[in-house]
């Protein structure tokens, strides 16, 4: 009987959705999703080849852009391959394995932006509120330490989601309401308890994401308290304004996150098609507008870009 039942379960797939009642014009999404894609992984590999390969760019900030688009790059690649599998070849079926696969390699990755982008809040609090100090706080030992802490902390972090919804019983074929696997809405597809998953998840989510934003918000508070300070109103513009391009990819990685926590949590009866659109926000807008906001607002990277197009 044993035997019966672990083949009854192990032959249960999670079933993918795309975007319902869109199902007549798949071909044009496809085309937009390509699209995307294709501007995400050039738009940051294009950043990191920049940096990389100009000597002038290995500054802090510009190191912790690069790190921003290495996480960028690899939630782009994660999630690629069932969202373009559903729309080009109608693939809608995924394996167990594959899918806690995926919520490992998702979560961790936007767990490392959250802590880049807070490593980012950092440096513009130092350049601003102690720009003496600037390059003997921020040097590169302490940058690749600071890099470090914000990858082991992505991993160790979720390492445990995959190992939990392993321990799970999966009874039935279950259609998730994504292109790709999510933490929060695979274990509900689970037989058994899985209140072990809404604690660690509740728990996730106040010490990694929230956490960082509420720091994020107390530096940028700090930042505008010693900007304020600053008697010429051309430099206190000019110390803004190195801010506007992180404070722009911090609202594009947190506000639709923070809107799909709401709706999941709070709004009971809101249209089931509200949350897939959010989700796919989420997921494919910051990998795609990160490198083009730093591109049209830093200078140097800009006219870095300009060179290699003009020569």
């Amino acid at each position: 009987m044993p035997d019966v039942n672990d083949t009854k379960f192990q032959s249960a797939v999670l079933i993918l959705t795309g975007i319902p009642g869109l199902e007549d014009v798949r071909v044009w999404i496809s085309i937009l999703f390509c699209l995307m894609y294709v501007i995400s992984i050039l738009g940051n590999s294009f950043i990191l080849f920049i940096i990389k390969t100009d000597p002038t760019l290995h500054e802090p900030m510009y190191i912790f852009l690069s790190m921003l688009a290495f996480a960028d790059l690899g939630l782009s690649l994660s999630t690629m391959p069932t969202t373009l599998g559903i729309y080009l070849f109608h693939s809608r079926e995924i394996s167990h394995d594959a899918c806690f696969a995926q919520v490992f390699f998702i979560h961790s990755l936007a767990l490392i932006e959250s802590s880049v982008l807070l490593s980012m809040a950092f440096d513009r609090f130092v350049a601003i509120c102690n720009p003496l100090r600037y390059a003997s706080i921020l040097t590169h030992q302490k940058i690749a330490k600071m890099g470090l802490v914000c990858l082991l902390r992505g991993v160790v972090l979720i390492f445990p989601l995959p190992i939990l919804l392993k321990q799970h019983r999966y009874c039935k074929d279950s259609i998730l309401s994504n292109s790709y696997c999510l933490h929060q809405e695979v274990m509900t597809m689970a037989c058994s308890d899985f209140r072990v998953n809404i604690i660690y998840g509740f728990f996730l989510t106040v010490s990694s994401q929230v956490l960082d934003l509420l720091l994020i918000l107390l530096s940028y508070v700090m930042i505008f308290k010693s900007v304020l300070r600053i008697a010429c109103h051309a430099k206190r513009l000019k110390a803004l304004n190195t801010c506007v391009s992180h404070v722009c990819v911090v609202l594009l990685f947190y506000t639709p996150e923070i809107a799909l926590a709401v709706i999941y949590r709070f709004v009971k009866n809101s249209s089931p098609i509200l949350p897939i659109v959010l989700g796919n926000i989420y997921i494919l807008i910051p990998p795609m507008m990160n490198p083009i906001v730093y591109s049209v607002k830093i200078q140097a990277i800009r006219v870095r870009i300009i060179r290699v197009f003009v020569k």
